[in-house]
């Protein structure tokens, strides 16, 4: 089926809404360098005697492999960066990314009789890798006080919402419609405003897994029967019906969303009067915000002091 080009600057799309996508690092665009730099390993590799082929292709592929886990890094990190509440990857991809760099420039510059110059173009490479990419996060980001248990939790089902998300955007690109590819997204995005809600504050999960579970499966399986319908008549009814759903669901989790927010400002005014409770059953009364803040009486009393000796000295005078 062919499928009309638009886009964000095309004709007619200032109605269309635009997704706001996957957080980018920006990085990532310097990765494809890594493997051109190491293109004459591959050009050179069939003009090279038994050794040096081998050499080569494996030296290519070795550093291949180095620039993938390095892209893989880089977007771990960008969804790090992206969330005030997050755990530090799994496994450094950066890292291993810069040794699989490295070791291909060496295994790609090997010969029998310069092995130690080889090691010290494979060492320069990590270190140049090192330096262009920086180190991978080290560690979690805004964990404090939340129970690594209920953490795991959240991650099972943020995880399980992202498969019913990915179903329903692979199911909507059967229909060749750029708008609906969009409209989908856009929910999509509304949908991750609650996921990042949730890992924020794990408490909030029992108030949100319907939505995160049941309410997305049924939405994945009401887009998988629509695409098959409209992917076979074009049918405008039902397209509207299908466009309705999207906006009703976007409401219902963007009010979710905001529920959720709005709770945990309750518990914040709950916590602060309780404080405040037991700093009155001390004694400690807050202090009226019309007053001035206390000033340095030990300081006022000093001066007073070497005032009024002058006044005695001059006055026996």
């Amino acid at each position: 089926m062919a499928k009309r080009y638009g886009g964000r600057f095309s004709p007619g799309a200032g109605d269309m809404p635009q997704p706001q996508g996957e957080p980018v690092h920006p990085l990532e665009s310097r990765v494809k360098w890594i493997t051109i730099s190491a293109s004459p390993f591959l050009l050179s590799a069939f003009w090279q005697d038994p050794f040096g082929l081998v050499t080569n292709l494996a030296g290519f592929g070795i550093v291949a492999l180095g620039s993938v886990l390095t892209r893989e890094g880089l977007q771990a990190e960008a969804a790090y960066d992206a969330r005030r509440v997050a755990r530090r990857p799994a496994w450094p991809r950066k890292l291993f990314g810069g040794v699989a760099t490295g070791l291909g420039l060496a295994v790609g510059a090997a010969e029998p009789n310069a092995m130690f110059g080889a090691g010290l173009i494979g060492f320069a490479g990590a270190v140049l890798h090192h330096l262009s990419f920086g180190a991978d996060p080290a560690r979690d980001k805004g964990m404090e006080g939340i129970d690594p248990f209920q953490q795991d939790r959240v991650a099972r089902i943020v995880d399980e919402g992202e498969e019913y998300l990915a179903g329903m955007l692979d199911a909507i690109r059967r229909t060749g419609d750029r708008r609906l590819e969009a409209r989908v997204q856009v929910f999509a995005e509304t949908a991750r405003e609650m996921f990042r809600r949730v890992e924020e504050d794990p408490g909030d999960l029992t108030a949100a897994r319907r939505y995160l579970g049941v309410y997305l499966m049924g939405a994945r399986d009401a887009t998988v029967k629509f695409a098959d319908l409209y992917a076979q008549t074009s049918d405008q009814s039902a397209r509207e019906d299908y466009e309705a759903l999207l906006t009703d669901l976007e409401g219902n989790f963007a009010a979710r969303t905001r529920s959720l927010i709005e709770g945990g400002r309750s518990d914040f005014d709950i916590e602060m009067q309780v404080l405040r409770d037991r700093l009155a059953r001390e004694g400690v009364r807050p202090r009226d915000p019309t007053k001035p803040a206390l000033e340095n009486r030990r300081g006022h009393d000093l001066s007073d002091l070497i005032r009024e000796t002058v006044k005695a000295g001059r006055r026996r005078d």
